[in-house]
């Protein structure tokens, strides 16, 4: 689909204008979201991306926005699994909960900016050398391998190189300052310093972790639509409504038992998909000499349904798993470990005295 400047132009407008409202509304007061909100925002932010399907449909036709909407539950259902990684974030770096809302905001609008930055580079070698999804398939299957493989355990969070690079070059307080990003502080020496909170390195630390699930998010999205005006938005729907899903399902992440082999299943269906469609269109070289192969393709209404079938048979299976065969490890009472954290935190994130918590407010 050949999409104008004009319209990739308002297209950003009308999304910068809706994340302008939600900001002003999270600035406003900062407090710590319920599951009422979260599931009013959630609706929302589904309803806005059925409305631009709809749209996409009145003015390109089905197979856009079938592409589209394909892509959007793919994006957002392996953006469920970037909620497990955010759920050790927060708790890496202690993020007051009356905050949590805020850092996600402005951690997924890095997001934002880097997903943007590497569709525009996939697509333009997409467009230079056909050959690439086979790499991009076969990345999939072996991403799937994994993510099946793993069982969905999530190791510790740790610091990646930039943020250690980030702490090295500036110092960073030890609390947090309300919403504040950037203070000045006097040092050991009575200079007056510039200083960063733990409110911008959480920040930095969500953006920079979901580049790194963007590495099969986008590929796998690739494999359902060339198009980058679809990608983009796809991807950008997803994630402005991942946060409110963030405090909506909460503890339900972790009752999502089977939710890595459905996400796994999905992997490795597109990552197929796209080898099957590589080889129908542009073979390599040296395979049946460099003509395309009568190899079927599988169309973007049937991944659809592949789509939609495996995530809600994985969810049901869920389900079924802890209602009626829950772990006895996990509905035994739990023992007290020692002395809970009883600290009170106000709307500008400052604690109160406290016990001394077992963790350190840094990861390691």
């Amino acid at each position: 689909m050949s999409v104008p400047f004009w319209v990739w132009a308002l297209t950003i407008v009308g999304l910068l204008a809706v994340l302008a409202l939600d900001l002003a509304i999270v600035g406003r007061r900062p407090h710590e979201v319920g599951v009422r909100e979260a599931g009013r925002w959630v609706a929302v932010y589904v309803g806005l991306a059925v409305l631009f399907a709809v749209g996409l449909f009145l003015l390109a036709g089905q197979d856009v926005a079938t592409a589209f909407v394909a892509g959007y539950v793919t994006e957002y259902s392996l953006s469920v699994d970037n909620l497990f990684v955010f759920l050790l974030i927060m708790g890496a770096f202690a993020v007051p909960k009356v905050l949590q809302h805020r850092v996600l905001l402005f951690g997924i609008l890095i997001a934002l900016v880097l997903r943007g930055a590497f569709i525009l580079a996939g697509a333009a070698v997409i467009s230079r050398f056909s050959w690439v999804f086979y790499l991009f398939g076969a990345f999939l299957v072996i991403t799937a391998i994994k993510v099946v493989t793993s069982g969905g355990e999530d190791e510790e969070f740790r610091e990646n190189a930039a943020l250690r690079l980030v702490r090295r070059v500036l110092p960073v307080t030890d609390d947090y300052v309300g919403t504040r990003s950037v203070v000045r502080r006097t040092d050991a020496r009575g200079r007056l310093r510039l200083m960063v909170t733990p409110m911008l390195m959480v920040m930095l630390a969500i953006g920079m972790t979901d580049l790194l699930f963007a590495l099969d998010s986008i590929p796998a999205i690739f494999g359902l639509t060339r198009d980058p005006y679809i990608v983009f938005t796809a991807n950008v729907f997803a994630l402005m409504g991942l946060r409110q899903l963030y405090f909506l399902l909460g503890g339900l992440l972790q009752k999502l038992v089977y939710l890595s082999y459905g996400l796994g299943v999905i992997l490795a269906f597109i990552g197929v998909k796209l080898v099957l469609e590589a080889l129908h269109t542009n073979t390599l070289p040296f395979l049946h000499g460099g003509e395309p192969l009568d190899v079927p393709v599988i169309g973007i209404e049937i991944s659809l349904a592949v789509i939609v079938g495996v995530l809600l048979i994985t969810t049901a299976a869920s389900i079924v798993k802890i209602r009626w065969f829950p772990d006895p490890v996990e509905t035994a009472p739990a023992a007290a470990d020692g002395p809970s954290d009883v600290r009170r935190t106000d709307a500008e994130g400052h604690t109160d005295a406290a016990p001394e918590p077992t963790g350190s407010s840094r990861p390691s």
